[in-house]
């Protein structure tokens, strides 16, 4: 009864997990940039028990009992699926067509600053000192150029268009100013550590990986800009699947269940023999 009890609550414990991971996704159904993340288990370790030597009898499964102690999630795995594109008419929207392409973002550090990825691409305007604007996102970290510097344009500005391949044109009074967008293609992305629902940054052990940021990161610079795939007065929605998420909370759901009642039974079983007189 207690290797009932044991199996049953470790799977209980990762089903959890899986069940919090399934809401994490529900709830960003509507965040932009968003990208689902899904959960596989793997079996525990079992003990093999071979009491069936005078067993002569023709059987299809392996000979011998398996027990085991119950499962776990062995891997989670981020779905990079681009998602699907919803037109906003408000021109500092743009979004990411090709997959794994991640606006960079500037965040402040303890030691100075650093590029983080996003693929949330609604910016907003921020004044600055000198009666310019900074590009920003909706949590106020500026936006890189290609070179990894603040965009920062005219307060004046009155018109503001993104080309295919990043180039964001700005137009004001005095003309129009060209600024090449920071777009950088995660090539591992699950390597990446994710730092919020639509921003990721890099490890800090990428030696202890076995990895270079050349082997994690392709930034789009010269030619291969015009493989940029942007649209503009547009968001990329979240690509989270919203049936396929019930669906897989149902049958979490009914896992859990499921184990809960095994370790009921098992307790009763074990009332039934300790009352035994």
């Amino acid at each position: 009864m207690i290797r009932t009890m044991t199996t049953a609550t470790n799977t209980m414990n990762q089903l959890q997990q899986r069940l919090d991971l399934i809401g994490n996704n529900l709830s960003n159904v509507g965040t932009h940039g968003y990208k689902s993340s899904s959960a596989t288990f793997q079996e525990l370790l079992f003990q093999q028990i071979n009491n069936d030597k005078a067993d002569r009898a023709g059987r299809s499964s392996d000979l011998g009992i398996r027990m085991g102690t119950g499962a776990h999630l062995g891997s989670l795995q981020m779905n990079w699926k681009v998602g699907s594109v919803q037109i906003t008419d408000r021109q500092l929207d743009f979004a990411l067509t090709e997959p794994k392409q991640h606006f960079n973002l500037i965040q402040p550090t303890d030691g100075g600053e650093e590029i983080i990825y996003s693929r949330k691409g609604n910016f907003y305007l921020s004044p600055t000192a000198n009666g310019n604007n900074a590009l920003v996102n909706e949590e106020g970290l500026a936006v890189a150029d290609s070179a990894g510097r603040p965009i920062v344009f005219s307060g004046q500005a009155t018109d503001y268009q993104i080309r295919p391949n990043g180039v964001l044109q700005v137009t004001t009074p005095q003309g129009t100013q060209e600024f090449n967008l920071g777009v950088t293609v995660l090539e591992k992305p699950d390597s990446m550590v994710q730092l919020s629902a639509t921003t990721f940054g890099l490890p800090t052990d990428l030696a202890a990986l076995g990895l270079t940021a050349n082997d994690v990161l392709t930034e789009m610079t010269g030619a291969r800009r015009n493989q940029i795939g942007l649209q503009n007065q547009a968001l990329e929605t979240s690509n989270v699947e919203y049936e396929k998420e019930m669906a897989d909370l149902i049958s979490t759901q009914r896992a859990y269940q499921f184990n809960a009642r095994s370790v009921t039974m098992a307790d009763q079983m074990m009332g039934l023999i300790n009352g035994i007189r």
